[in-house]
Parts: structure tokens; C-alpha cells; sequence
């Protein structure tokens, strides 16, 4: 049980990213602080208010975890691109696309320009950033196109070369006017060299410069240019400040560090993708008093990278590893492309590592005894059903739950369990397409047809396509099958993937007289369990999670008054159309039956609607809601 008042004695006095999390786990709060204890204290004392929203948000807060960093510059972009990947429910101010700016050097022109942008895109531009603030970024755009006397126009060049006469920026002297000829261009490649090498970090010549510009114009008693100087000074020094937090190179990899004692030692990962850090996790092991932190990595790295889906181009580590070259062979032959594995010894990279150590020495000293307790909740209990079912790598767990909403709407919810714990990722929501009233076993039926064969039509366009299979969202198959009931409800699921020619293991989680959890029907026999267990307890979660995801899928339905047909989701069937159906003919059954000449000459309906509402009950039965 996650203790907020002990827990919050534990808090660094550091800069870093705390995460919020509600009672089913689910982040709904990340933000960043200077200091972690202070800040996230705050949220707990009665004196302080930060208005009705957050109070909602502090009533909600089960657990949270936090992530150290080395300054408050880095915690702010980790808060950015944690939050861009999770989307938590109060982060309202940051939902929007916005995102830290780049400085785009337009290479692959003949004469480039800098410019500002918001995304960075695979051309031929050189990109350098993010950045942390739009202000300096435009302010330094604005002090390189000053001092290198760069075009900032949006002509085609040489193709436009003497059409129009020289813009303002010309008379002025802050361009070299390459539209009129005026500057050849290998001179103008010269001052976009000079540019460049400034935005790689070289910035002690235009500091200096700035200096004494500043100096000189103060002392002119030109006062209002000395203050233009020094606000430019402070924009460079603030686009000067190192970060690596976020890469440039676009690349995934994956950051592990170690801390350890004679008993215990935990890896932390850092998962980078796309260039970006977008989340952590750490690993107790246990270790034997004379195993070295080389023998504990190799083995880390054989157990983790085996089971996980994912492997990186790139795996940094603090120290050389044993059997270095034989495991980036393996892992390389496992994703299909080379993967390195690598020590750095100086920037960036270097620094990952480091911060990634000291989070991995946090958890070890503080969160030892949590650590224990939760694996024993996840991953322990997968172990545990393992051994009841007679299985063998158990990872992986869909669970499927069918709920009617009175009178007309039945809806499906699949939810997934990856080594013990929940991935809302993977979850799903089905609407009933081809069953009218409450048929629990049929509608289970079209439920499981549609997942798996939408799954395996994402197979097929992955294989052809040549993709990995981690671009699709239905090509992961299960390890096994849990089914909220008994012998009907397994023989349910068996039928449809005989049917498929598909091989699952299926369990039926069966309840007693009193809807409690007994025992798990298994191969044709019901299994006990003791329920006292861990493995019995995940059972519990795993069947409520599926209750809990359909009905809030209800919910939501009937908040958006969404439950009365799924005629809704016909382009062009309106509220007066559908009512207009039903009026005529009666259920939804007698509609898709109806022929398209029926449907025509019902009130309100033109053959247009008519071929849409026809069509819509003979199309491809594989769709998906999420």
C-alpha cells in the first residue's frame, strides 16, 4: 500500500519530474520543480490553493513517482515530452501540439536561411535544438541574421535572381542581397558556415563581441542600443545552456545504469525514442555477493531483451559488459537491423548515463522494500498463474468483458496485461455490430472474430509492407486468453479461434454464488486457487479492470447520448434520420434487412442515405472502436 505521508518524507531536495497516478494507475498529473520536495509537499498542505482544478486532482492521487534531474532546464523538457506521450487528464495547458522550437538551417538551399520551427522534419535541413524558449530562439535568429547578414526572404534562389528589386533589410546593411547577384555563393556558403559553427555551441566570439558593443555603447551614452546588447547577450547565454535531456539525431535507445550492494541491485532504464526520453523503469535483482556489476548487466541484458518487443539501435551502459560482441550479435539477429552497444566517455551520452545511475542509486537506497512488493504483485503473480495453468512464459494477458446498456447498446472491452501490469495502450472498445438484445455468448463471439482477425489482417499489411510488428496496434497476440466465466464462455473463445486456425491457451476466471472470484476453469476442469495469493489477486484485478473499462466506455456513451443505435456511425444518419428508421422499422434487425429501396422511402431518407445505411451492414465486420 502506497503511504503518501511516508512516502513524501523520501523526496529529494532536487530539480526533476514528479508523475501522478490515480487509484487504477493511471498518470493524470506530470509536472517539474526545482526541488521535488518542496514542490510536490505543496500539493498536500491544507493552507495552500491552487484552485478547484488541482484540489480535483489532489483527491484523486493514489501514488506518485518522480524522475531527478540535473537542472530545471532538463526536468522542463522531460515534463514536455513525458506529457506529450502520456497525455495526462490535468495537464489541460499543454494538450495542444505545441512544441519546443528548433532553429532550421536550410542547408539544401543554394543560399540557406535560419528560421524558426516547431517540428522537425526528415529534409534537408540541419536542425538544433529544442529549445526551451520561442523568445531567445527567435531573439538568436534575429542576432545571427544581424551579424552574418543572411537573406530572410522567401525567394527561390538563383531561379528568382534580379525579378524584384532588393528588399528593406539590403538598405540597411543587414543583407548581402544574394536575390540581385550582390554576393556570390561560396561567399554567402561562408556566413552560413560561420552561423552554423555559432549554433554548435562555439558562442565565446559573439559573446565577446556583444560585450564590448554593449560596453562601447554605454559608454557613448547610447544607452538605448547598450540595452539592446545586453538583452541579445542574455538571449544567446540562455540558447547557450547545454541539454540532454533530448537528442537531435532522432534516434531510440535505451540508457541503463546499475546500483548495487551485497545484496540487491537495481537497473534503471531510460527508454529514448525518436530522440526523445519519454519514460523510465527500473528492475530489482538479486545478486550473489560475488557478482561483479559487468556480470549483473549481461545477465540484465540477456533476461530483459529476450522478452520485450522492442530493442533499441542503440543500449549505453556505464561499463563494459562480458560476452560484448556475442550479445550485440544476438540482439542485432533479434531486431533485424545492427544494434550497438556502447560505454560513452564524455558528453551527452556520458551524462545520460549519470543521471540515469543516480535515479537507479535512489530507488535502490529508498525504494527497496516497494520494489519487492511490487514485483511480487506483477510479476510474481504471473508466475504463479504459470504454475497453476502448467505454462511457460506467460507475458501477456487479454481479458474481454460484454455489458448491454438497457434496451438497445451492447458494447465489448478488451484490456491487456503485460507482465503483471495493466497497458491501457493496448486497450479496446467494440461496438456491437451484428447482435441485437442481450446474447452474451454471441456477442463474445463477433467480439473475439473482430479482434483477432483485424489482428491478423494488420499481419498480413505489416508483412507486406515490411514493417516491424510493433506499428500495429492488434498484430500483438496474447500468451493467454482470460475469460470472465466458465466452461461457456471458454468454449466461446475456443470455437473462434478454431474457426481462425489460430493456437491460445483460454482460462475462464469463474465466480461463485456470490460474484466472487473461486477458481479458474482450465483445459476442461476447474482449477482452485488459493486466495490469499498474489496470483489470485491479479486474477481479482484483471476481471475488474475489464468491468471497469466497459462500463466507463458506458458512460461515455451515454454522456455524449450516443447509446441508442449504432446507426450513429453512418456518415450522413442524423438524429431525425434514425428516428426516423426506427419509427418504420422497429429494431435495428429489420433495418439490416431492409433493402435499399426500403430504406429509400422511409421519412427524411434520399438514396444517398439509403445506399450509406445498405452498405454500412454489408461492409467489412472488422472495424474497431478506441
Amino acid at each position: 500500500m502506497f503511504n503518501i505521508a511516508e512516502e513524501l518524507k523520501k523526496l529529494p531536495d532536487q530539480p526533476g519530474v514528479y508523475i501522478m497516478h490515480d487509484s487504477h494507475d493511471a498518470i493524470i498529473y506530470i509536472g517539474k520543480a526545482v526541488s521535488l520536495r518542496k514542490r510536490v509537499h505543496q500539493y498536500f498542505q491544507p493552507s495552500h490553493d491552487e484552485g478547484i482544478k488541482k484540489a480535483q486532482m489532489v483527491k484523486q492521487i493514489a501514488r506518485f513517482e518522480y524522475i531527478i534531474t540535473d537542472s530545471e532546464l532538463e526536468a522542463l523538457v522531460l515534463e514536455c515530452n513525458l506529457i506529450k506521450e502520456h497525455c495526462p487528464k490535468y495537464n489541460t495547458m499543454l494538450r495542444d501540439d505545441k512544441t519546443y522550437p528548433y532553429i532550421r538551417v536550410t542547408v539544401g538551399e543554394d543560399f540557406p536561411r535560419v528560421l524558426f520551427s516547431r517540428q522537425q522534419k526528415k529534409d534537408k535541413s540541419r536542425y538544433f535544438g529544442p529549445y526551451t524558449s520561442a523568445g531567445a530562439v527567435k531573439d538568436t535568429i534575429e542576432l545571427i541574421n544581424k551579424l552574418y547578414q543572411l537573406r530572410t526572404c522567401n525567394r527561390v534562389l538563383p531561379r528568382d535572381t534580379g525579378k524584384e528589386r532588393p528588399c528593406l533589410n539590403y538598405h540597411i546593411h543587414q543583407c548581402q542581397a544574394p536575390c540581385q547577384g550582390y554576393i556570390s555563393r561560396e561567399e554567402y556558403r561562408e556566413r552560413i558556415d560561420a552561423a552554423v559553427e555559432f549554433l554548435n555551441g562555439n558562442y565565446a566570439p559573439i559573446l565577446k563581441s556583444l560585450e564590448e558593443k554593449m560596453n562601447e555603447a554605454s559608454e557613448n551614452l547610447e544607452f538605448e542600443k547598450a540595452i539592446e546588447y545586453r538583452e541579445l547577450l542574455g538571449s544567446v547565454r540562455q540558447i547557450a545552456q547545454k541539454q540532454k535531456i533530448t537528442h537531435t539525431d532522432g534516434e531510440d535507445k535505451d540508457i541503463i545504469a546499475l546500483a548495487s550492494d551485497d545484496r540487491d541491485a537495481v537497473v534503471q532504464v531510460f527508454f529514448i525514442r525518436d530522440g526523445k526520453l519519454i519514460g523510465r523503469d527500473h528492475f530489482y535483482v538479486r545478486v550473489g555477493t560475488e557478482d561483479t556489476k559487468s556480470q549483473i548487466l549481461t545477465t540484465f541484458l540477456k533476461q530483459f531483451y529476450s522478452g520485450t518487443p522492442f530493442i533499441p539501435r542503440e543500449i549505453m551502459l556505464p561499463e563494459e559488459i562480458e560476452d560484448h560482441e556475442v550479445l550485440a550479435e544476438w540482439l542485432t539477429e533479434k531486431r533485424g537491423a545492427r544494434v550497438y552497444i556502447r560505454v560513452p566517455q564524455k558528453g551527452m551520452k556520458e551524462k545520460l548515463v549519470e543521471l540515469a545511475q543516480k535515479n537507479a542509486e535512489l530507488v535502490l537506497s529508498q525504494d527497496r522494500e516497494k520494489i519487492k512488493r511490487e514485483e511480487g504483485r506483477t510479476i510474481g503473480a504471473m508466475k504463479e498463474i504459470e504454475h497453476l495453468l502448467g505454462m511457460e512464459g506467460l507475458s501477456r494477458v487479454e481479458a474481454f468483458d460484454i455489458s448491454n446498456i438497457n434496451g438497445f447498446e451492447t458494447v465489448g472491452s478488451m484490456i491487456v496485461y503485460e507482465k503483471g501490469k495493466p497497458k491501457r495502450s493496448d486497450y479496446r472498445k467494440f461496438k456491437l455490430k451484428t447482435i441485437t438484445g442481450p446474447d452474451d455468448y454471441a456477442s463474445m463471439h463477433e467480439v473475439l472474430t473482430r479482434r483477432f482477425t483485424h489482428g491478423m489482417h494488420e499481419k498480413k499489411e505489416l508483412a507486406e509492407r515490411e514493417m516491424s510488428e510493433e506499428y500495429g496496434s492488434f498484430t500483438r497476440f496474447p500468451d493467454l486468453i482470460m475469460m470472465d466465466g466458465g466452461r461457456g464462455q471458454v468454449n466461446i473463445a475456443l470455437k473462434v479461434l478454431d474457426e481462425l486456425k489460430i493456437n491460445i491457451p483460454v482460462c475462464g476466471m469463474v465466480k461463485d454464488d456470490n460474484h466472487r472470484t473461486r477458481g479458474l476453469y482450465y483445459q476442461n476442469k476447474e482449477i482452485p486457487i488459493d486466495r490469499t495469493s498474489e496470483g489470485f489477486k491479479l486474477i481479482t484485478r484483471i476481471q475488474d479492470e475489464a468491468h471497469r473499462f466497459a462500463i466507463e466506455y458506458h458512460r461515455s456513451l451515454r454522456s455524449k447520448e450516443q447509446v441508442h443505435s449504432v446507426l450513429d456511425d453512418i456518415p450522413g444518419i442524423g438524429s431525425a434520420r434514425r428516428k426516423a428508421l426506427m419509427r418504420r422499422f422497429q429494431s435495428l434487425e429489420a433495418i439490416r434487412e431492409a433493402s435499399e429501396e426500403e430504406l429509400a422511402k422511409t421519412e427524411s431518407m434520399n438514396e444517398q442515405a439509403a445506399r450509406a445505411v445498405y452498405s454500412f451492414f454489408r461492409e467489412d465486420k472488422h472495424g474497431y472502436s478506441s
